[in-house]
């Protein structure tokens, strides 16, 4: 892998993860999982977007919106994904979107695939090459 920033990647650069929700990831009251869950999500796969797009791990200065739309479960199969929006010299705006694709259909370990992904949280990020970068 080149290790220099690519300034061709296209604008539309994108990243996705999957994961598992242990039912030991929700504290709450109807098995919620907390909001914070998908921000370390987030965290990782813009961290593997900052890699492929620029060859360094890069850093996040923050978020301009967040909007938790629909619960995380424990038992959920949850996908998390990264869209490179705009890059600048230093700063990249990328968006974010985690989508429940699975769920626990009860307490005996029976779950379903979704017929459609629920999204849940979606947020909008600037991530940051440091000038040594």
């Amino acid at each position: 892998m080149n290790p220099t920033p690519n300034i061709d990647t296209p604008t539309n650069a994108t990243v996705v993860h999957r994961r598992y929700v242990a039912f030991s990831d929700a504290h709450y009251a109807g098995n919620l999982v907390d909001g914070a869950f998908a921000l370390k999500l987030f965290g990782d796969v813009g961290t593997n977007l900052s890699i492929e797009v620029d060859g360094h791990e890069g850093l996040f200065a923050g978020y301009s919106s967040v909007e938790f739309l629909a619960p995380i479960r424990g038992g959920d199969v949850v996908e998390a994904q990264a869209t490179l929006v705009t890059k600048g010299n230093r700063s990249r705006t990328i968006d974010f979107e985690l989508r429940v694709t699975c769920r626990a259909a009860d307490d005996t370990g029976r779950s379903r695939v979704l017929d459609e992904p629920i999204i849940a949280v979606r947020a909008r990020g600037t991530g940051v090459l440091p000038k040594d970068a």
